[in-house]
C-alpha cells in the first residue's frame, strides 16, 4: 500500500481520561471544543500523533463517568480505536511512579467480567474507589493483577456494546505503599474533582502537607510520563486492522 499523504490521517483515535491533569502536556496545544450527548457537555482536544486524528475526552473520575465519555465520543466521532489512559496505583512494590503499563487483561472488580486485549501482558483491575495499601494487598491477592484504577473496564464495556477496538495505557502515580485519606467528598456526581474543596481540606490539616506535597510530585511525574509515552508509543498499541476490527472478547474471571 503507498504511503498516504502527510495530511491524511491514517485512523481516528480516541482517548479517555479522567481528569485533564493527567494528560496536560500531551492537549497543551491541541484544538479544544465541547459538544452534547445524551443531555450532557463534553470537552474535547483534537490534535494528531503520528498521522492520525487523534480525539480526547476527560470523562471524569469513575466507572459511570468514564462509560458516559466513552459512549459520547463513539457516537459523536466514530473511532476506530478507543483508548483508556490515565492513572493506575501500584499492586506490585516493584512499580514505581512514572512507569507506563499496558496490561493484557483488564478486569472489573464489581462484576467479575475480564476484557481480553490482542497485546500488553499483565492484569489491571477496575475497582470502585481510590485504593490503599489494605486494600491493594487484597486485590493483588484476588485478582492476580499488578495495577489497579478505576475507568478502564467501563471504557472497555462501551466499546464493546458498540463493535470499537479497544486499547489501554496506563502510568503509576502511586506505588504500593502510598496511602492517603479518602478523596471521595471531593468528586461530584459528574466525576469531576473540586482541587478548591480538596486545598481547603488540606491546608487546615498540616500532618497531611507531606503526603499532598508527596501526591503532587508524584502527579505530575506521572502525567509527564504517559504523555511522552503516548506521543512516541500510541501507534505502536493501534492494533492491526483497527478500522475492520471487532471489540475484544468479555469473559467471566475465575477468582482466586
Amino acid at each position: 500500500m503507498p504511503d498516504l499523504p502527510k495530511n491524511v490521517s491514517k485512523n481516528k483515535l480516541a482517548i479517555v481520561a479522567a481528569l485533564e491533569r493527567e494528560v496536560r502536556p500531551l492537549i497543551k496545544n491541541w484544538r479544544s471544543s465541547e459538544k452534547q450527548h445524551d443531555g450532557r457537555h463534553f470537552r474535547f482536544f483534537e490534535g494528531r500523533i503520528q498521522e492520525n486524528d487523534v480525539i480526547l475526552v476527560c470523562g471524569g473520575i469513575g466507572a459511570e463517568a468514564a462509560r458516559r465519555a466513552a459512549e459520547a465520543v463513539i457516537a459523536l466521532y466514530a473511532p476506530s480505536v478507543i483508548y483508556s489512559v490515565g492513572f493506575a496505583g501500584a499492586l506490585e512494590p516493584t512499580l514505581s511512579v512514572g512507569d507506563v503499563i499496558e496490561p493484557q487483561r483488564v478486569i472489573n472488580a464489581r462484576d467479575g467480567s475480564i476484557t481480553v486485549l490482542d497485546q500488553g501482558q499483565g492484569t489491571l483491575i477496575t475497582f470502585g474507589t481510590v485504593a490503599g495499601p489494605a486494600q491493594k494487598a487484597k486485590l493483588r491477592e484476588a485478582f492476580s493483577a499488578q495495577a489497579v484504577d478505576m475507568e478502564a473496564a467501563a471504557v472497555a464495556r462501551a466499546a464493546e456494546l458498540r463493535g470499537v477496538k479497544f486499547a489501554v495505557a496506563k502510568v503509576i502515580s502511586d506505588e504500593f505503599d502510598f496511602g492517603f485519606p479518602s478523596t471521595e467528598q471531593f468528586v461530584d456526581s459528574a466525576g469531576q474533582f473540586s482541587e478548591m474543596q480538596f486545598a481547603i481540606f488540606a491546608a487546615l490539616r498540616p500532618w497531611l502537607w507531606p503526603k499532598v506535597t508527596r501526591l503532587a510530585r508524584n502527579s505530575n511525574h506521572a502525567s509527564r510520563s504517559l504523555c511522552a509515552w503516548l506521543e512516541k508509543n500510541l501507534t505502536h498499541i493501534l492494533p492491526a486492522s483497527a478500522e475492520h476490527a471487532g471489540p475484544q472478547k468479555l469473559e467471566a474471571v475465575n477468582r482466586r
